[in-house]
């Protein structure tokens, strides 16, 4: 089996490839799956860099009525998932889990998820609620004026 006929997909544990491939193939593989440096970088939503800011200036995100209470909505190409914790309240953070700097994807029942671990973040906070990832979101920081969110 050559390396090249395995497409290696974001979620696919280095550990795992390791395992099944060993030796020569692995190594190869390894660059291939460390993503890119835009990706890793972690960056900070919160800093006016990165992903996260590039709709800033005026754009709108969203509407107030768009973010459930209690919930969220994640908005990929921004890079930043916003909650409503309690009426009227909002909150926005990266959408880059610290464990891995995979995407979270999703926001239930007050809880932001990874899907590539599992880990959980509070829609309140950003913090950790279930692991692999021992720390939280980063932060992002949102205007809200009106019934119009924005990043700032």
């Amino acid at each position: 089996m050559s390396s090249e006929s395995i497409q290696p997909t974001p979620a696919l544990c280095r550990r795992t490839l390791l395992a099944a491939l060993g030796g020569a193939g692995a190594a190869a593989l390894l660059t291939a799956c460390g993503g890119s440096d835009d990706e890793s970088s972690g960056s900070d939503a919160s800093s006016g860099s990165g992903p996260a800011s590039e709709s800033a200036g005026g754009a709108a995100l969203a509407k107030t009525t768009d973010i459930p209470e209690g919930g969220g909505k994640v908005f990929a190409d921004q890079s930043v998932v916003v909650t409503q914790p309690t009426a009227g309240e909002f909150k926005a953070f990266s959408t880059v889990c610290p464990h891995q700097q995979q995407r979270v994807n999703s926001v239930d029942n007050g809880l932001i998820t990874c899907p590539a671990h599992g880990s959980q973040f509070s829609v309140t906070d950003g913090g950790v609620k279930k692991g692999p990832a021992t720390t939280g979101l980063t932060e992002a920081k949102i205007s809200v004026s009106g019934d119009s969110i924005t990043l700032a």
